[in-house]
Formats: C-alpha cells, sequence, structure tokens
C-alpha cells in the first residue's frame, strides 16, 4: 500500500467515528504533515450547525494541538456517503493556511474506489494570506 492509500484508508476508518446525528453525512479525513506525522480527524456536528466542525479542520486541529509545527503536505478526505468528497470553503481555507507556501495535495476517492489526488492551489487559487492583512 502507497502513502496516498494509507492516507485514504485512516481517512475511512475515523470516518465511522463521526458525530453526525443532523446530516447523518460521515467524514474522516487523515493529514500528513512534513515531519512524516499523521493525525486524522472526523466530523463533529451540533444542533447549532455553525459550531460544527469538519473533519478537515479536526484533523489540522488534533496535529496543532499536538504540537505540530511543520507544513501540511497531503491530506485525506473520505465520506462513506459520496465519492469525490471535496474540502469545503472554509477547510480549503485551513489547508492553504497551514500549508504555509507549499501545494498541498489532496486525496479523494473516484466513483471506481480509486484514489486520485488533486492540490489546494487548483481549488482554491485565491486564498487569503497574513501579508493581505
Amino acid at each position: 500500500m502507497n502513502l496516498n492509500e494509507q492516507l485514504l484508508d485512516e481517512a475511512k476508518k475515523v470516518s465511522k467515528k463521526a458525530y453526525c446525528p443532523y446530516s447523518k453525512f460521515p467524514v474522516g479525513a487523515a493529514v500528513l504533515f512534513e515531519s512524516g506525522k499523521i493525525y486524522t480527524g472526523c466530523n463533529i456536528e451540533n444542533s447549532s450547525l455553525g459550531l460544527s466542525l469538519c473533519a478537515e479542520r479536526n484533523g489540522i486541529s488534533t496535529a496543532i494541538a499536538d504540537g505540530e509545527t511543520s507544513r501540511l503536505i497531503k491530506i485525506a478526505v473520505y465520506s462513506p456517503k459520496t465519492k469525490n468528497c471535496f474540502p469545503c470553503g472554509a477547510c480549503r481555507q485551513w489547508i492553504q493556511e497551514f500549508a504555509k507556501g507549499y501545494n498541498t495535495e489532496i486525496i479523494l476517492e473516484n466513483e471506481d474506489g480509486k484514489y486520485y489526488s488533486l492540490y489546494i492551489n487548483d481549488i482554491l487559487p485565491y486564498s487569503f494570506e497574513l501579508n493581505m492583512i
């Protein structure tokens, strides 16, 4: 199993832990940082929708809480409810933030159950950056 398949497999596993009683749409994410460490996260919903947390941001938050300071290199995103589970706009901005100038690879599963990659700069070409403030 190559690294991208491993990350997608980790995202699949953690999607089973999602707390999604409202949408019934579980999502898992596995994030790889330049340090070589992999962190996972699942979506956690709240009856006050704005307080919900996506899997991608949960995985990144777990990394930061663990003291991770290197760049976000890869992130796999998976939902058993749909193929091509793209990160939402907020998660795209978070991915870009923690990529720290690197073009982070996003790994998804297609309709055939195979993984494929795309890059954050392709799906968020004009992100907000600290130097813009």
